[in-house]
């Protein structure tokens, strides 16, 4: 009989791996991070077929990972809690340091990432208030709208190169984007370095931010007009 409830216990503790052991529903969790979003925009984003995204986020709903709610013809998806974002930041964190093909897959995404010495979450935190430090939030200005950095300026990557010149001269520029995964900021910052200008990406983006427990910000709140 003991044996078989402790069966019963790793057979629940397996639901949750078996939801996680799939590309696209992991990509889906990551993009549920930015928030609440419908089932079109996730596809869309994904670049997944409707079908296919709506059947891989019943399988994270039947592991209790997302919830769902319906809004007239329109169903929302969002991370069933905190707690998800902290078991997926667990789990890049583990997979990163154990597999080095992933290493390289990461490598490939993004570049060399020491070569752009990136912030950590701790270090933007103890430079918020600092005049010689300006943060840039890269991604489209919905996603800055719906939760930044405070006091961070939007500048939209598709926009930097046309905006570079009002960007001022003497500060260090950190610039994030959505994830671990994101291209934006990395090259961002690239753009910005060839440029003259002094400029570093934030270590794991708005994710990192927000699973370290940071205040975000929303709208217009903290954020000063773009250069």
């Amino acid at each position: 009989m003991g044996d078989f409830i402790e069966i019963e216990v790793y057979t629940q503790l397996a639901r949750v791996g078996k939801a996680l052991a799939n590309p696209v529903r992991l990509r889906l969790l990551d993009l549920l991070e930015r928030g609440e979003s419908d089932v079109d925009s996730l596809a869309e984003t994904a670049g997944v077929s409707l079908k296919n995204t709506s059947a891989q986020l019943r399988q994270l709903r039947d592991a209790n990972l997302v919830r769902s709610r319906r809004q007239g013809t329109h169903i929302y998806y969002s991370l069933a809690g905190p707690e998800v974002s902290q078991l997926l930041g667990t789990l890049q964190s583990c997979a990163e340091t154990r597999l080095a093909d992933l290493r390289l897959a990461v490598g490939d995404l993004l570049g060399d990432p020491e070569s752009l010495r990136p912030v950590t979450v701790e270090e933007l935190q103890s430079h918020l208030d600092d005049p010689g430090v300006l943060v840039l939030d890269v991604r489209p200005a919905r996603d800055y709208a719906r939760g930044h950095v405070p006091g961070a300026v939007s500048l939209p990557a598709a926009e930097i190169s046309e905006k570079m010149g009002g960007i001022p001269r003497d500060v260090e520029i950190i610039a994030y984007c959505d994830g671990p995964y994101c291209v934006l900021s990395p090259d961002a910052v690239r753009s910005l370095r060839r440029s003259g200008l002094s400029a570093r990406p934030l270590d794991g983006g708005m994710t990192r931010w927000q699973r370290a427990g940071m205040r975000i910000a929303t709208g217009d709140e903290d954020g000063p007009a773009a250069p």
